[in-house]
């Protein structure tokens, strides 16, 4: 009679552990790719977490060139499809990276019923009470176009409005990737590609709701090395997002993804357990990501 029991809890353990599972989405930041993920994907999937890392359009892997990618809407495209794909009763946990933070936010909008958490890793964070407009014409105050030093730049009309952007070797080195293994740096000169934040279109695009955007629960990650998207700059953003909860990894540049993947592994999973203590278990089915 003893034995008996072992199948059932064997089972018990089982379901257990299938609903431990967690699904993230993460969206990479500009002129970067799903490439840029795979430490924190091989760390996430080695403990049973499913990761799709994507490439927005025109970005990675993705076929189609920059000059093909029309807007705002075309750019995101990518990120949309995988959230419309995603099952009715599962809840992902939405990590966007820098300007991915702005893909991230109209995710959120259209898809709240689908986000467990979001999560902007030293990402343009977006919000009701300050736009997108607002945001980029703040980050340009501490960050000119002359700081992306030996990077090339097309610019439209004026200073806010770039239409493309391709880091240079020097701007990568120091700005972005200055704590970061060196053999990474050496990675991102080879697959980096042109990118385009669209931010006419992106603003017009970015209109948010309180009873969508606003239901969603957010967290931003606070980078303290980042010579990029700069700790002041990170924390005026959170000033101007109510209820944003706020977590921060020290020593950590602004590619956190590979300079400090295990802390990052670590607070993500710790983030995705304190949100589904939150939420009812029925809601947390898990599907095989696309």
């Amino acid at each position: 009679m003893i034995g008996s029991s072992f199948p059932a809890e064997r089972k018990e353990m089982e379901e257990e552990e299938e609903r431990s599972k967690q699904h993230f989405v993460l969206v990479h930041g500009i002129d970067h790719g799903a490439w840029c993920w795979y430490k924190l994907s091989a760390l996430l999937r080695s403990v049973g977490h499913i990761v799709t890392a994507l490439d927005l359009a025109g970005s990675g892997v993705h076929p189609q060139r920059l000059e093909e990618v029309c807007s705002f809407g075309d750019y995101a495209r990518p990120l949309m499809e995988v959230m419309a794909s995603i099952p009715q009763r599962e809840k992902v946990v939405l990590v966007g990276h820098s300007y991915g933070g702005a893909c991230v936010a109209l995710a959120m909008e259209r898809f709240p019923e689908k986000v467990l958490v979001a999560v902007f890793l030293a990402g343009i964070m977006p919000s009701l009470a300050c736009s997108l407009a607002r945001i980029v014409e703040e980050f340009f105050r501490g960050h000119p176009l002359e700081a992306y030093m030996d990077s090339t730049l097309a610019v439209r009309k004026d200073p806010l409005s770039i239409f493309s952007i391709s880091f240079g070797y020097n701007y990568l080195s120091t700005r972005l990737y200055q704590l970061s293994p060196p053999e990474d740096l050496t990675l991102a000169t080879m697959l980096v590609r042109p990118a385009s934040c669209f931010l006419d279109d992106a603003n017009e695009m970015m209109q948010l709701t309180e009873d969508r955007f606003g239901s969603v629960s957010r967290v931003f990650i606070v980078c303290k090395e980042d010579k990029s998207t700069s700790e002041a700059f990170q924390l005026w953003m959170i000033q101007r997002s109510p209820r944003a909860e706020v977590k921060q990894i020290e020593a950590a540049d602004h590619m956190v993804m590979l300079s400090r993947p295990r802390e990052l592994f670590g607070l993500l999973v710790e983030i995705a357990l304190e949100h589904r203590s939150r939420t009812p278990s029925h809601d947390q089915s898990v599907a095989p990501s696309p």
